[in-house]
């Protein structure tokens, strides 16, 4: 996996510097919001587009770059989030998920536009959105422009990925 020619040119930034982004602002989210320390993996070198009995939130990119930062958790681990976020247990996906794994691709997608953006001001975030199933596959982070970090917590592993295209 790589980052987009563009986006290194444009941005200055190399994949290692990008990666970097996305595993501090996964750590300092875990961290805070959910109470969970992480330990990082190397950054993938091929795509991941099926997912089985998962969850994932996405938030679109738009503006100056435009991309999809997504987080990829299996259900089990998705429920000790959702667990810990709220401070209750959580045994079965439905609202408290879906709030849950859209706010944390939220606020990375939100660190992300930080750490890209020139005061905020030329990149956009959409809503995030949150999608389940027992098997369910995703194109959009299928090509070789997307940089996507392995976390663990307890053995257990999810993913999280950032797609990025400089726009003309």
């Amino acid at each position: 996996m790589t980052l987009s020619t563009g986006v290194a040119e444009a941005t200055r930034l190399t994949e290692e510097q990008v990666a970097g982004f996305v595993i501090d602002a996964t750590k300092e989210v875990f961290g805070t919001m959910v109470m969970m320390e992480l330990e990082d993996q190397y950054p993938l070198q091929e795509p991941v587009t099926k997912f089985r009995c998962s969850v994932t939130g996405m938030v679109g990119l738009a503006g100056t770059y435009s991309g999809i930062l997504s987080i990829h958790c299996p259900l089990e681990f998705a429920l000790r989030i959702t667990s810990n976020m709220l401070g209750m247990d959580v045994e079965e996906v439905g609202e408290d998920v879906n709030d849950a794994l859209g706010e944390i691709a939220n606020m990375l997608g939100g660190y992300v536009k930080m750490v890209l953006s020139k005061g905020g001001m030329d990149l956009h975030l959409s809503v995030p959105t949150v999608i389940s199933g027992e098997e369910y596959t995703l194109n959009a982070m299928a090509d070789s422009d997307c940089v996507i970090i392995p976390f663990v917590n307890e053995s257990q592993r999810f993913l999280v990925g950032l797609k990025l295209q400089k726009e003309a």
